[in-house]
């Protein structure tokens, strides 16, 4: 099920008003934001953490919060915004990423957000791609903490939710040092508690979003000397985290970690995620029966008619390290995207494995 509330259907320019609908929503999920601050967190990503792949997180870390895609101001405002904020219940606890800089658009937006019942709404002050530069948001706004400020002071007017940030250490030619603890002075001053850091700066002009990703250095170090100078903040920490090993390293200077890339491409990572970040108790799920609770997900989605490589794009690196690894994602690659494929071609990826593995322990 996708749930899509009927407030979408229309926008309230209007203060917000709590209704009986969103008033269940707080209440049904209460214990999530009475303990907003998470311990892990599966990073925005554009075109990567849609509802199909975050569905599939779910199942593997329960605990785990997950974020959208950014989605700017505009599209929510004037696009089709019932199907931008659409989502399976169970993905909570579940974030809003936004994108924007002017603060009216960015509250009504939050507004939105928390009418559809998300756990929190968080602003993007680090993509530096060049649509995001053209619309004046994204990493660029690191040179504009007041203008940040003021967002955020307008989000956290209108809505009961968390309203968090997500930015970098700076931009081209800025000091880090002096770029980043300035940004969160005057950000947190306007009563933002809750920052996630990606430990590199982004470089606006010369290099590409995926360079950016790789090529501007990581500086831990500064990411903890903001949570030793602000230890009343929530500071969380993002950028070449690999590991659970390398998460727990870090949790002994900040309050998070964010992992990006490796829990996408790798996603078995997320299995003992539970385990490992939240000391729970619950046996971790095997990748098979992962995929088989999330049969039942693509089942109800190829009934509404979603293509089956919408879903199995995101599950394709499940078995990365394991014999049949390959020819599970070729033969998922090479079968899903054929008009009518269903489960059988994920089935068949399954026992391909399973074949593999059994022939590598007969060898």
């Amino acid at each position: 099920m996708v749930y899509i509330p009927p407030s979408l259907c229309s926008i309230r320019m209007q203060p917000h008003l709590p209704n009986a609908a969103s008033e269940q929503q707080q209440s049904r999920h209460s214990s999530v934001l009475n303990n907003m601050i998470t311990r892990f967190s599966v990073a925005p990503m554009m075109d990567w953490t849609d509802r199909h792949c975050r569905s599939f997180h779910r199942i593997l870390s329960r605990r785990a919060r997950l974020y959208t895609e950014m989605v700017t101001t505009g599209a929510l405002i004037h696009g089709p915004r019932a199907r931008l904020l659409a989502y399976h219940p169970d993905e909570h606890p579940v974030a809003l990423q936004l994108g924007g800089s002017e603060p009216e658009d960015l509250a009504l937006c939050a507004r939105m957000a928390e009418d559809a019942g998300y756990d929190e709404v968080n602003l993007n002050i680090g993509c530096p791609s060049e649509r995001v530069q053209k619309g004046a948001f994204g990493a660029c706004l690191m040179r504009e903490p007041d203008l940040v400020a003021s967002c955020v002071a307008a989000m956290q007017a209108a809505v009961k939710i968390p309203v968090t940030v997500k930015c970098r250490i700076g931009v081209d030619d800025q000091d880090a040092s002096q770029s980043l603890f300035g940004f969160v002075e005057t950000v947190s001053s306007a009563g933002c508690r809750h920052f996630v850091v990606h430990a590199r700066k982004a470089w606006l002009k010369g290099l590409s979003p995926k360079e950016n990703r790789d090529i501007p250095p990581l500086d831990y170090p500064l990411v903890h000397e903001v949570k030793r100078r602000w230890p009343h903040l929530h500071i969380g920490i993002n950028g070449g985290i690999t590991t659970l090993e390398a998460c727990n390293e870090q949790l002994g200077h900040v309050d998070s970690v964010m992992v990006g890339r490796a829990a996408y491409q790798t996603p078995a990572l997320l299995l003992d995620v539970d385990r490992t970040i939240f000391a729970s108790t619950d046996a971790a799920l095997a990748r098979d029966e992962a995929l088989e609770r999330f049969m039942p997900y693509m089942d109800a989605e190829l009934s509404r008619g979603t293509p089956l490589h919408a879903m199995t794009r995101h599950v394709l690196g499940l078995y990365n390290g394991l014999p049949g690894a390959r020819i599970f994602r070729r033969h998922l690659s090479e079968n899903a995207v054929k008009p009518g494929a269903g489960l059988a071609v994920v089935r068949e990826a399954i026992d391909l494995v399973r074949r593999a593995a059994l022939a590598q322990a007969a060898a």
